[in-house]
């Protein structure tokens, strides 16, 4: 009897237990209401993503179409429908700093960091504020700051603009607006070109370029007025932590997917940008910020370790392979970065430069920009570009594993052939 009493109870709880789990996916099923107008763009977009270009390329929905699909956009140096083909004495293109590096993260975490747009997303200039700026993608950058401890956002103010060129010509301008006399825009040389390509493009009365800023030092004194200096800390080209050579106002700012943004200090500069930006584009593009916004999100999800681990990993594999194939070499010399420690990391690090500040050390080769390209047919960009000497030729590290790696073996041929050339005559 007790034998059949305790079968009865466990029937019951196996009874009561399919029911409450019949009960339970019912509601889950009748709760999770199937996609409608976003289902037709999803299936798109797999669609796009499942098209194999070989590992050499990308389809993309905004391509061209052939035969009712998108075609593969192949990455430089390879060919054919699937970019299966590489293309024999083809330049290894090393002059550009598109950050394709970072795509193998992305891929990864497509299904986080996608973003469907609707039609009638944001039509209006402005948002519910009446202002240019996403209020949430705002306080989101003021985490990342917080977590990667690269700058303090505090008391600060945040203007967006399309990439950091952008921003760069709006804070001339609005500092120029609080001088006297016309500003002096300055930069300590080698340096980025924008900075002196665009202060003269714009030819403003209100500033003007005026080359290397070691050049205004008086004496003792740093101090200097109506001077407006750009400091990048990595520089470009040559990755170093820089400082100020003169002593002024600080600004900051951070490019991508032309996107960017600049943290002020001073209310009056900000304002002004804020008018520049005003009347140059009334506000940065809404589709633009609300994808930034989905993709600093992903970076937040974890703290930042996901992508700054990959990046680093990334970059420091990159530079270890270029030193190693450069330190065989005498007649090519590679810029010396010392380790430094990570604010992010709370570590001391390698270094893990951007671009390669690559000098020819014979005097011969007075012009490193066309040795490389005559003798590799490798495609760098002039010292002469950053206020520098031709001797110096930048190449940029950050593009796809294609572009670094066909670089690396047009360099291994170089200065393998150097090799040759020193056995030859020893012999």
């Amino acid at each position: 009897m007790a034998n059949s009493d305790q079968n009865c109870y466990c029937l019951v709880c196996f009874i009561v237990s399919v029911a409450l789990n019949i009960f339970l996916i019912a509601n889950l099923c009748i709760s999770r209401k199937p996609l409608s107008w976003s289902s037709r763009a999803a299936a798109e977009a797999e669609a796009v993503a499942s098209i194999s270009c070989s590992g050499h390329g990308r389809a993309f929905l905004d391509g061209l179409i052939e035969n009712g699909k998108p075609v593969c956009e192949c990455n430089a140096c390879y060919g054919g429908p699937d970019c299966s083909q590489l293309l024999p004495n083809c330049v290894a293109d090393a002059d550009s700093g598109d950050p394709l590096f970072l795509e193998p993260f992305w891929m990864k975490n497509s299904g986080r960091s996608t973003v469907v747009i609707p039609g009638w997303h944001r039509m209006s200039y402005d948002y519910s504020d009446n202002s240019y700026i996403s209020q949430e993608l705002e306080k989101n950058i003021r985490k990342l700051h917080a977590i990667t401890k690269n700058a303090v956002t505090d008391g600060r103010y945040i203007v967006f603009g399309a990439g950091s060129t952008q921003l760069l010509n709006a804070a001339v301008y609005a500092l120029s607006m609080n001088m006297s006399s016309p500003a002096k825009v300055v930069a300590e040389k080698p340096f980025y070109p924008v900075y002196k390509e665009q202060t003269e493009f714009f030819n403003a009365k209100q500033f003007e370029f005026h080359g290397d800023a070691s050049l205004l030092r008086n004496g003792t004194s740093k101090t200097i007025e109506n001077v407006i200096e750009f400091v990048a800390s990595p520089n470009n080209p040559d990755g170093n932590l820089k400082k100020a050579v003169l002593e002024g106002p600080s600004l900051t700012g951070h490019a991508g997917s032309r996107f960017g943004w600049a943290i002020v200090k001073d209310k009056d500069v900000y304002e002004n940008m804020l008018k520049y930006k005003s009347l140059a584009d009334s506000g940065t593009s809404k589709d633009t910020q609300l994808r930034a916004l989905k993709l600093i999100k992903v970076v937040l999800e974890d703290g930042g370790r996901g992508i700054f681990n990959f990046a680093h990993k990334t970059m420091r594999g990159r530079w270890t392979k270029l030193n190693h194939v450069l330190s065989l070499s005498k007649r090519f010399k590679l810029q010396e970065i010392p380790p430094a420690f990570c604010n992010y990391s709370r570590t001391v690090r390698g270094a893990s430069p951007a671009f390669a500040w690559l000098k020819c050390a014979k005097e011969e080769d007075s012009n490193c920009h066309k040795v490389l390209h005559h003798e590799a047919n490798i495609l760098g960009r002039e010292g002469r570009s950053f206020n520098a000497e031709d001797s110096y030729v930048r190449l940029s590290l950050v593009k796809s594993a294609d572009d670094f790696n066909l670089l690396l073996d047009r360099l291994k041929e170089l200065v393998s052939k150097e090799e040759q050339k020193q056995t030859t005559r020893s012999s």
